[in-house]
């Protein structure tokens, strides 16, 4: 809670794989300390940044580190593992105190030999790792000891120094330094392991520079609608002026403006950090499926909306602003600087829903540095103008000036802002499966609500707060007819059309009234009726593409008509799911395997449907911890088998569950998906 209230103080929030972090190395060696005794030493290689809890950690708190012993009829435990110091400290993510190690960490379990000859001791490690942020899903990792035949006891006790936390020989060489060495001792199946984790990090790294590029680009032209209010653009010769007028030469002037624009991108980078800080991308990910989340920015952007309509102003208290010039008449670069947040301060009734609606959409994919990217284009937008028309002042004359034409750019954001709003309650509405909301209503509301922009442009409608409107301009006509066409672009969809060029808005095609068009004979007619149906599954719409919703159903089903499996993690509110499923999926090459060559398991990680009673079963990631809905028995399936958390997520298995080609995560280019699903097929035809 005190999270979400944080998030709504700065109205933060909501594709690609999570990346697969490995910030912890493990290795081992045994120290004989007499009398048949032998301590097993584990010890830990922690990378920068990232900590490893202890044993013992309070409830609710992260998975501790456990070690479970094989036994065996050749030694005993002697005791539990001992643990070195480590830090106590208030932990930020899980905000309790918790004891951590950082760098390295050394463990010891005592044993007793039971036996003369030489043996193994073979173990297992569970753990979890986090950073300042987020925390990675826990982890296991076989330990293996080589116990000396007793004769051999002395000369070990000479090799080994007793002082060193870790002494790292075994008789088998079994120290594990670095990935490369691990490689090299493991069998060829976990080097392929090894070798598609990297592979994934590599398309991981290039989905999230595309991603974070769009987000960049986004946020720039938001930043430049900011410019274009009347909160802000009024702000622009002003502020100019000052500088110009104030410095003793023209190049102090430039100098100042420059910086005054640095102080703009340094204060909306600073909200875009906090942002960062606060959440780790785990729990961005998570809000941005969570019901009432989407609900509160619901009516969040409801309430911008009818600002930006003229209803009333958002402004922070006045005092904030009389502080900040108080201290902006200091002068020199703090001056300046507090000039720039008292024009962050001023503007905030223009600029504040345009901010919180980018956090909200920088945030969607549970990218962490999502953010701070948004806010850098956001700013760098705002801040251009003021270090350009200083640098060339000339230009002033060249603006326009200062009129209506500034309202009705911030009466169009405020219907954008409402447009936007009801994506948030479609989300909502698919989480909980309440069919209140489906693609029919939602398309009606905004045709409805761009039809009614079209209008405004053309004149046909006036605001209290507008002016009077003796003609239309180029630009206001042109824009209206952009509306105008967007509108009756989406008119056909009420009646099936696809709409592929706003897929990711709309409820899926499948989530409707009318499923394959208002007058198709099919969805209840004859041609659904007298096709079998497997249990557990259901023909998706409008393609009847088969599809299971449970795992073992699906799997049962593949066996017996001997195909692969597509697992297919998806959620109701993933905007890129919804892209792959109408865009990418329809096309005849894609389809024509979906529908003949695999077996489909589309598992929701956001589906609220209790799981029934008696199948509630035990979290591995939370232990002591009930799972309770459907989604989250397959979200935690997702984390703990294929180390992805993202959606949407696509795996090639066959009917035992064995993958038959690394996963792949979002792909809108139907031929690297079509090469894709083709490689897995034939893979399995081969066995």
């Amino acid at each position: 809670m005190k999270k979400i209230i944080i998030l709504l103080a700065f109205f933060i929030s909501a594709i690609s794989f999570s990346q697969i972090h490995n910030p912890v190395k493990w290795s081992t060696s045994v120290i004989a300390v007499g009398e048949g005794q032998f301590d097993l030493v584990i010890q830990t290689t922690i990378e920068d940044g990232w900590h490893l809890y202890s044993q013992s950690v309070p409830d609710d708190g992260p998975v501790p580190t456990a070690f479970t012993f094989t036994k065996n009829a050749n030694f005993e435990l002697v005791g539990k593992p001992t643990e070195g110091t480590g830090r106590t400290i208030n932990d930020p993510v899980f905000n309790m105190k918790i004891k951590f190690f950082e760098s390295k960490a050394v463990f010891k379990q005592r044993i007793k030999s039971l036996s003369k000859k030489a043996f193994k001791v073979v173990a297992e490690v569970e753990f979890m790792v986090c950073n300042d942020a987020n925390c990675l899903p826990p982890s296991y990792v076989d330990l293996n000891f080589q116990i000396p035949e007793n004769t051999l006891v002395a000369a070990i006790k000479e090799e080994v120094a007793v002082e060193k936390e870790a002494v790292l020989i075994a008789a088998e060489k079994n120290t594990i330094d670095t990935l490369e060495k691990e490689e090299v001792a493991i069998d060829s199946t976990a080097k392929a392991e090894i070798k598609a984790e990297k592979t994934t990090l590599n398309k991981n790294k290039k989905e999230t520079d595309r991603s974070l590029l769009a987000i960049f680009i986004i946020a720039f032209f938001s930043g430049f609608a900011a410019l274009l209010t009347p909160c802000v653009f009024p702000m622009i010769p002003m502020t100019v002026s000052f500088f110009t007028k104030q410095s003793k030469t023209r190049a102090k002037g430039i100098k100042n403006a420059i910086i005054y624009g640095l102080s703009i991108v340094i204060i909306y980078v600073l909200l875009g950090s906090i942002v960062s800080a606060v959440f780790g991308a785990d729990a961005l990910n998570a809000l941005s499926t969570n019901v009432w989340f989407n609900i509160i920015f619901f009516v969040l952007l409801v309430v911008f909306a009818v600002s930006f309509l003229g209803a009333f102003e958002i402004m922070l208290p006045n005092s904030w602003a009389n502080k900040v010039d108080t201290k902006a008449d200091k002068g020199g670069l703090i001056g300046i600087f507090f000039m720039a947040l008292a024009l962050a301060i001023v503007s905030f009734s223009c600029t504040g829903p345009i901010v919180g609606t980018l956090l909200v959409q920088a945030a969607a994919g549970g990218n962490q540095v999502g953010p701070i990217v948004g806010m850098l284009g956001f700013s760098l937008a705002l801040a251009i103008p003021f270090a350009l028309f200083a640098a060339f002042p000339g230009w002033l004359n060249s603006l326009p000036k200062s009129g209506g034409w500034l309202n009705t750019v911030k009466v169009v954001l405020g219907f954008l802002e409402l447009a936007l709003a009801f994506k948030f309650l479609s989300n909502a509405d698919l989480v909980l499966q309440l069919h209140l909301l489906e693609r029919e209503v939602f398309l009606a509301i905004w045709i409805a609500i761009f039809g009614t922009l079209s209008f405004y442009l053309f004149g046909k409608i006036q605001l209290p707060h507008d002016s009077p409107l003796t003609h239309i301009s180029v630009g206001r006509l042109s824009l209206g007819l952009l509306t105008l066409t967007f509108t009756i672009y989406m008119i056909p969809g009420l009646w099936g059309a696809p709409l592929n060029l706003i897929s990711a808005f709309p409820p899926a095609q499948h989530y409707s009234e009318s499923p394959y068009g208002v007058g198709s004979s099919q969805g209840g007619g004859s041609s659904t009726a007298t096709l079998e149906i497997p249990e557990g599954a259901h023909l998706m719409a409008p393609h009847n593409i088969l599809a299971f919703t449970d795992y073992d159903l699906g799997m049962a089903y593949a066996k017996k008509v001997n195909k692969p499996v597509m697992l297919d993690f998806t959620g109701y509110a993933c905007v890129n799911c919804r892209k792959m499923e109408q865009q990418v999926w329809p096309k005849e090459q894609i389809l024509s395997i979906l529908n003949n060559d695999v077996v489909l398991i589309s598992l929701y990680v956001d589906d609220k449907r209790p799981l029934p009673a008696g199948e509630e079963i035990e979290s591995k990631l939370r232990p002591g911890k009930k799972l309770k809905y459907v989604g989250q028995k397959w979200s935690e399936f997702q984390t703990i088998k294929y180390k992805a958390n993202a959606q949407p997520f696509y795996v090639l298995t066959d009917n035992e569950g064995e993958n038959l080609i690394d996963p792949v995560g979002y792909t809108p280019d139907v031929e690297e998906y079509q090469n894709w699903l083709k490689t897995g097929v034939a893979n399995y035809n081969k066995k």
